[in-house]
């Protein structure tokens, strides 16, 4: 292949355009708001995308029983890799278990308003319990991110309703954390 001076001028344009393209994409995890940022010695082992819904259920304030709001009751999603392979699924406890049957369990740590207002927040929780070998075995921290929709319906919870669930459809990022080796 013979190589002219316009060839050599689009092979370097293509490459500053691409050099470009990698410095002005933010690291991997630049979007995290600070408060729920992982602590030091926890390293990244895996990351996967919920799809489902967010279950709420219309029940009167306890406080005051004239009062009625959409409560969540439950998550409820299947869990992919990227190329959308079914890694397992996501529900109440908050609980995520694998398809190897592993699981972990999380209590939460702290929470951030999604950039999206649309969305459920995002959430920085810790490992209350694992069992099982396989892929969620050592998991410590467990964050949520990049929500898209989710947020609890804003109408239709009324002394009629009571008791109706809705389910609202959502996806979200999920890191999962261990201790660094």
């Amino acid at each position: 292949m013979q190589v002219n001076d316009r060839s050599m001028a689009v092979i370097v344009q293509a490459m500053l355009i691409t050099l470009a393209g990698c410095a002005a994409a933010p690291p991997v995890g630049s979007d995290i708001p600070a408060s729920l940022r992982v602590p030091d010695g926890a390293v990244l082992m895996r990351q996967t995308h919920g799809v489902g819904a967010q279950i709420y259920r219309c029940r009167s304030d306890k406080d005051d029983s004239a009062k009625f709001a959409w409560v969540l009751q439950e998550p409820e999603a299947e869990l992919q890799d990227r190329s959308g392979n079914k890694l397992g699924k996501h529900y109440a406890g908050p609980t995520w278990e694998a398809t190897d049957g592993s699981k972990v369990t999380g209590e939460v740590l702290a929470r951030a308003n999604s950039p999206d207002p649309s969305a459920i927040p995002w959430l920085l929780l810790k490992e209350k319990t694992t069992s099982g070998p396989g892929l969620f075995a050592g998991v410590r921290f467990i964050q949520r991110l990049h929500t898209v929709g989710g947020n609890a319906p804003l109408t239709g919870c009324d002394a009629g309703a009571a008791d109706q669930v809705r389910r609202v459809s959502y996806s979200a990022d999920y890191w999962f954390y261990a201790d660094k080796p």
